[in-house]
């Protein structure tokens, strides 16, 4: 589905992602995790194309990312920024944005019909008539994720999409994630939560000053491994079949 080869990126001089290679399979949710300037952000935006690389190549079905028009490339991946500008616009309208890649002169029934299923996927059919900025952070994140999922893409990105979410709602979304990954949707995201990430994601890919440290299933998730990565150490704990790190 996606293949990474050998992928370098500098904003400048210095290299920010350094010989990057993975391949990442149609369904899989995989979680991109790291301490604060490892390089999640920076992959995520190589990944869909708002990054160009300095050298590697990225490929979506065997197809490089660079032979994409910018149509193509929207109907087949989708992505949510940390944070990103919005416009007082209803919130009906900003998800129907999501559209846009599909559209010809005007959108159609199946538009709508889209735009009103992500809304009630993320809960914003009580406030679809609000603007933007009568929003709260979290209700604008949701927005903005509903937007995603109104483009149909096959690939979806997020950097950080749970960050200003509440904790039922951070748990909601990474919930919808995992099924849509379930039926066939390839997820990857980047999150700062280990138990979140070890929770719902079923690969996970380790960034250490923007290289791979490790790239795997949950296995991979061990107390050694986090100790490398963050410097501290965490005890490892399982119930009913889940994983929890818990700092010493």
């Amino acid at each position: 589905m996606i293949e990474i080869k050998n992928l370098d990126f500098a904003y400048k001089t210095d290299l920010t992602l350094k010989d990057i290679s993975a391949e990442i399979k149609k369904g899989e949710f995989v979680g991109i995790v790291g301490p604060n300037g490892s390089g999640k952000s920076t992959l995520i935006k190589t990944l869909c194309g708002i990054l160009p690389v300095i050298s590697g190549h990225i490929f979506i079905n065997n197809r490089d990312i660079n032979l994409f028009d910018r149509n193509e490339l929207s109907r087949t991946v989708a992505y949510v920024p940390q944070m990103e500008q919005y416009h007082p616009v209803k919130v009906f309208d900003a998800v129907l944005m999501g559209r846009k890649p599909h559209i010809g002169w005007t959108p159609g029934k199946k538009d709508y019909t889209v735009v009103l299923r992500a809304l009630k996927m993320l809960e914003l059919e009580d406030i679809a008539l609000s603007y933007l900025n009568e929003l709260s952070g979290g209700q604008r994140q949701r927005v903005f994720i509903a937007r995603a999922l109104a483009q149909e893409a096959e690939i979806l990105l997020m950097d950080e999409p749970t960050a200003n979410l509440d904790l039922r709602h951070a748990l909601d979304v990474l919930q919808l994630l995992k099924e849509l990954s379930e039926n066939g949707i390839t997820i990857i995201i980047a999150i700062h939560d280990l138990n979140s990430a070890v929770r719902y994601c079923n690969q996970m890919m380790m960034l250490h000053q923007g290289s791979v440290f490790s790239y795997g299933g949950r296995e991979i998730m061990t107390a050694w491994n986090i100790k490398e990565l963050y410097k501290i150490n965490v005890k490892v704990l399982q119930q009913n079949n889940h994983i929890f790190f818990i700092p010493e």
